[in-house]
């Protein structure tokens, strides 16, 4: 018998001061302004937009200026303005991943809290594709967050 290791989940917070609403909209609607393309992208430098269908099954998606799309992950639920769970499958060698982001008004800011789960599925490559995006979601809630002032 097989024994599945548990890792443990990448887990960021940032509190940005607006509205859960908008909060939502920035992280779901206007990806393309702050996330990281230029190095943290399926075509780093080339991406000219980034969507999130706005429904449970959507998908994420990367479109590089020469019309290319690539596939990020799915989204598994759209709970605007609370909560987004999305699979990540950016890796076709990899099986997916999953994070789950949540948005809370606490006063007249918001707590967005992001986990980033599932690396166990990842077998060998687990520990060190963690490490990865753990340093990475650092870079991209920064960006974020200093996107919805």
């Amino acid at each position: 018998m097989t024994q599945v290791v548990s890792i443990d989940p990448v887990v960021k917070s940032v509190t940005v001061r607006c509205s859960q609403e908008r909060a939502f909209e920035v992280f779901t609607r206007e990806v393309r302004a702050w996330w990281p393309t230029e190095t943290h992208a399926l075509h780093p430098g080339k991406v000219a937009a980034v969507v999130i269908e706005e429904r449970h099954g959507g998908e994420w998606y990367e479109i590089t200026v020469d019309g290319r799309r690539g596939h990020i992950g799915t989204v598994q639920s759209w709970e605007p303005p609370h909560r987004l769970v999305v699979s990540w499958e950016v890796s076709t060698e990899q099986p997916a991943t999953e994070i789950d982001v949540r948005f809370t008004q606490v006063g007249d800011v918001t707590r967005v809290d992001l986990e980033h789960r599932g690396w166990e599925r990842l077998g060998s490559a687990a520990g060190e594709s963690r490490a990865s995006y753990d340093e990475g979601w650092t870079l991209v809630l920064d960006r974020y967050e200093s996107s919805t002032g």
